[in-house]
């Protein structure tokens, strides 16, 4: 099964007795590491040298966990995360590669911004970290943002600020026209600010049901298809974010094809509905908003179908105070909740259920998003020449999910009480072991990434 065309005499670390899983894969396999990255994969029986013997017999190895949607909240929001507390949530959850979205104080809108927030992380970061830029009115920022190559741009269609709001068709075809030419990628976040706006005058109770009003299943299937015909009427290259309702599910099914597109979803998705609302409050309180329980349904069947592109975590942390302080309405509770050290837990609790498999994970978190976000001729994939970022899971062993080992600075996941089946033992980031056995074994090892050309 020798996976290399030339095999070194010896290699720095050889890991024995696993099954190595890919999106296509699932074989038994040594895998040779030289130089921190993969240099072969041999037959289990293969005589093979190494100074660094790591044994790990009978358990899983999947590829390093890219998350492809997550706030790290540096610069401007530290009191939230920072650089240091969320890659240290990433790494003891198996997430070696972050790609980091661009709304922090200040929105990263300018060539300027996006280089000084590339200086303030290196040194200070624990997995790997690739940077989204937003797209502003300010269209002409865009040609010197991508001259740094950031991992994707980032395009909102509601709920932002003013300078970031793209409401109507013709400022969306406007914007993407400026990218048909450039190899990149535009995350757009699908809503429609006219529901948002006329739900707001329209119900002023602002309960949960008001909120979820203003971004309702409507919202989300007309912004899902206005993402697709504009990308497809400028052949611009599309990610769509965080879809979570039946009829947003089928409106892209349906009109997918149009362009060069891809969709994410996110575990608390997955799992949670509306009516848990009444138990966690605060706690589950993002955008888009929870869905009914045929919602939850629908994603999950689209999930085992193979519909959904990426699974990434949306990891959006906040002060626990803030959670916790009254509000007016419940639209002003800050949204957003932590999710990086628990988003192998949670896929492993799909697994556990038989909706997908190990291969899903590889696929859905690992090479599918560091293919689309240009990152793919290193990381996604345990493979000749790939960074050997490598999660270590004992499938004998279960994991329980508690408050109190949450390392965000959030001191909490939606998840808390839960046990899955499966536990991650070591995490290797570019042959480098930073995990072991739950705890940070290596500081600062995480490098800043940008897109490949």
């Amino acid at each position: 099964m020798r996976a290399s065309k030339a095999v070194p005499e010896t290699f720095d670390t050889l890991i024995t007795g696993a099954i190595v899983v890919g999106t296509n894969t699932q074989n038994a396999a040594q895998v040779g590491i030289v130089d921190g990255r993969v240099a072969a994969l041999l037959d289990p029986r293969e005589p093979a040298v190494a100074r660094t013997v790591i044994a790990a017999d009978g358990c899983i190895l999947l590829p390093g966990l890219v998350d492809a949607h997550a706030h790290l909240r540096e610069p401007g929001l530290t009191h939230k995360e920072d650089f240091s507390s969320g890659t240290h949530a990433a790494a003891l959850g198996g997430v070696t590669t972050i790609l980091d979205m661009p709304t922090d104080d200040p929105w990263t809108a300018t060539d300027a911004q996006l280089s000084d927030k590339m200086a303030l992380a290196r040194g200070r970061i624990h997995v790997d970290v690739g940077f989204q830029a937003v797209v502003s009115h300010d269209l002409e920022r865009i040609a010197p943002l991508h001259g740094l190559a950031p991992v994707s741009f980032e395009l909102f269609t509601a709920d932002v600020p003013e300078q970031f709001l793209f409401a109507s068709m013709d400022e969306v075809v406007s914007a993407l026209k400026r990218f048909a030419r450039l190899d990149t990628l535009v995350g757009i976040s699908p809503g429609d600010q006219s529901l948002l706006m006329g739900s707001a005058q329209s119900d002023r109770t602002g309960g949960i049901a008001a909120f979820l009003e203003s971004r309702s299943v409507l919202a989300e299937a007309v912004g899902i298809s206005r993402a697709l015909l504009a990308g497809a009427a400028t052949g611009t290259r599309i990610h769509v974010r965080q879809i979570n309702s039946a009829l947003g599910i089928e409106t892209w099914r349906r009109l997918r094809g149009m362009a060069d597109a891809s969709v994410e979803t996110t575990p608390q998705n997955l799992f949670f509905t509306v009516q848990d609302y009444a138990s966690h409050g605060a706690r589950l309180k993002g955008s888009p908003p929870l869905r009914d329980k045929a919602d939850v349904g629908a994603l999950r069947d689209a999930l085992a179908a193979g519909l959904i592109d990426i699974v990434a975590t949306d990891h959006a942390p906040h002060d626990a105070a803030e959670k916790a302080a009254r509000y007016a309405t419940f639209a002003e509770i800050p949204g957003g909740m932590p999710g990086l050290q628990t988003l192998l837990q949670a896929m492993l609790k799909l697994v556990d259920e038989g909706l997908i498999g190990f291969r899903d994970i590889a696929r859905m978190c690992a090479q599918n998003p560091a293919e689309r976000f240009g990152l793919g001729q290193r990381k996604g994939r345990i493979a000749p020449g790939h960074d050997a970022d490598i999660l270590i899971i004992d499938p004998r062993q279960a994991s329980d999910i508690r408050n109190a080992d949450q390392v965000s600075k959030a001191g909490y996941t939606p998840f808390d009480g839960w046990s899955v089946r499966g536990r991650l033992t070591r995490v290797l980031l570019r042959g480098e072991e930073i995990m072991r056995d739950g705890r940070l074994v290596a500081n600062g090892k995480g490098l800043v990434l940008t897109r490949e050309h």
